[in-house]
């Protein structure tokens, strides 16, 4: 059994930082960086107080001018413009788009994209650096869409995203909109390291269905479920953005939901963590979370995604900022999302009398793109194990281990975990439940405050 739980303090967060589709990356030194479009970088030493280390189109922060007049992005990065295009076709790119990096035999690499606006006509290069922040030169190719000499539909070749299997093998995922997201394997040796590896067609293989707006891959393993789960985003980003999950036993696939549907072929699947919401008291609500990626450190899994805002009564706001929540697995081995940022805290033994009292609930909309706010409501959680709102009972919790719960709310049973959260917006630390149905949906629970 689990020490008891401890509650955390209220956390430092500093200013917020924005970093629209943050990739994470470690250090040597412990320090993390995030990186995303637009050149946008912040760094922090522990994953809660960030720093804005470049603003968007801020290039010469990471190729070494001191301006943007005169830095040297455009040049390094020639190629890529010779085949995107410079602007004389009316639509063109003004900076790259949601970079990653990786350290390979001490020699730092960015991998980046560039493309113009609702156009498949794409190119995905890397540079590299003797230092995480730059100066970054030496641009390859790692593959242009379309191909040279292809025909037929061609995948979107933006968003890169690289990572080691369990067995040492390295990948890249990547795509978009246009045909979806596709995996290629990488060498890991020899003169064409972190590059594809030949024999795998002009695009590699497709992994996430291309209709319904995927974007932003991002796979990450868990040893303790043996699964490898890939992470992309639906939808609009000025109103239903959304992050989905699938899990596999391989790194190239198939991919599968909660439902058993394979992703790779099926419209509106993978396993929703979050749509629109706000939590009653709170003094804005949260839209558009997406775009991520996942620090998985120590046994515990990040996730870093970037957000926007309620504006009005139901609109999107255009500011967005970057923030960090636990990711946590239920004792079916999918993973749930903590409802408040990171605050330091850690998942301990959670007895069932520890539960009891009034929640603040937030049903999120169901697995599809929707702009829909949804409000929280209040659940009273009883000592007989239901959950009543107001005099009705509405539904049943249970404890089913350590600190795995199964919440059932209108013949909807969400299998899921209660762990320790620091509530910023509304300023106090309680227990917070987060779990998912059988449908791919998910629910977010915060503790009202209890006298201590």
């Amino acid at each position: 059994m689990l020490p008891r739980y401890t509650l955390p303090t209220r956390p430092d967060y500093g200013n917020n930082v924005s970093v629209h589709d943050p990739s994470i990356f470690k250090d040597d030194d412990g320090t993390y960086y995030t990186f995303g479009s637009h050149f946008a970088v912040a760094s922090s030493t522990n994953l809660m107080r960030w720093t804005q280390y470049a603003s968007d189109n801020q290039a010469h922060r990471l190729y070494g001018g001191t301006s943007n007049a005169n830095s040297p992005w455009r040049t390094v990065l020639a190629d890529a413009f010779a085949h995107v295009g410079n602007g004389s076709d009316g639509n063109p790119p003004g900076s790259t788009w949601a970079p990653d990096v990786i350290k390979i035999n001490g020699m730092y690499y960015m991998y980046y994209s560039l493309s113009t606006w609702g156009s498949n006509r794409s190119y995905i290069g890397r540079v590299e650096a003797n230092s995480v922040t730059g100066p970054y030169s030496n641009s390859v190719e790692v593959l242009r869409t379309p191909a040279v000499g292809a025909t037929g539909s061609a995948p979107n070749g933006i968003d890169p995203a690289i990572f080691y299997d369990k067995d040492g093998k390295l990948w890249m995922s990547y795509g978009s909109f246009f045909n979806g997201i596709y995996i290629l394997e990488m060498e890991t040796s020899g003169a064409r390291i972190g590059l594809p590896k030949a024999g795998q067609g002009n695009y590699g293989k497709r992994i996430w269905n291309g209709n319904n707006g995927p974007e932003g891959p991002y796979i990450f393993y868990n040893a303790s479920t043996d699964y490898y789960y890939l992470m992309v985003t639906h939808g609009s980003l000025s109103s239903d953005y959304n992050m989905r999950v699938a899990r596999s036993r391989n790194p190239d696939g198939p991919y599968l939901d909660i439902r058993n549907r394979d992703v790779t072929n099926t419209n509106a699947a993978g396993n929703k963590l979050a749509g629109n919401y706000r939590f009653a008291g709170a003094s804005r609500g949260y839209a558009a979370l997406g775009h991520n990626s996942v620090l998985v450190e120590n046994g515990r899994y990040f996730n870093i995604y970037h957000s926007r805002y309620l504006s009005g009564t139901d609109g999107v706001s255009g500011n967005h900022n970057q923030f960090v929540n636990q990711l946590f697995f239920n004792s079916d081995g999918w993973p749930v999302m903590a409802p408040n940022r990171y605050a330091g805290e850690s998942v301990g033994c959670v007895e069932a009398e520890s539960v009891l009292g009034e929640y603040d609930v937030v049903v999120h909309t169901p697995v599809g793109n929707s702009v829909t706010f949804v409000n929280s409501v209040v659940y009273a959680f009883t000592a007989n194990g239901e959950i009543r709102q107001g005099n009705a009972v509405v539904g049943s919790w249970s404890r089913t281990g350590d600190y795995y719960f199964v919440v059932r709310i209108n013949n909807v049973a969400y299998n899921g975990v209660m762990v320790p959260q620091y509530n910023i917006d509304l300023n106090y630390a309680e227990l917070s439940f987060t779990g998912v149905s059988d449908q791919g949906n998910s629910i977010w629970a915060n503790r009202k405050p209890m006298a201590r």
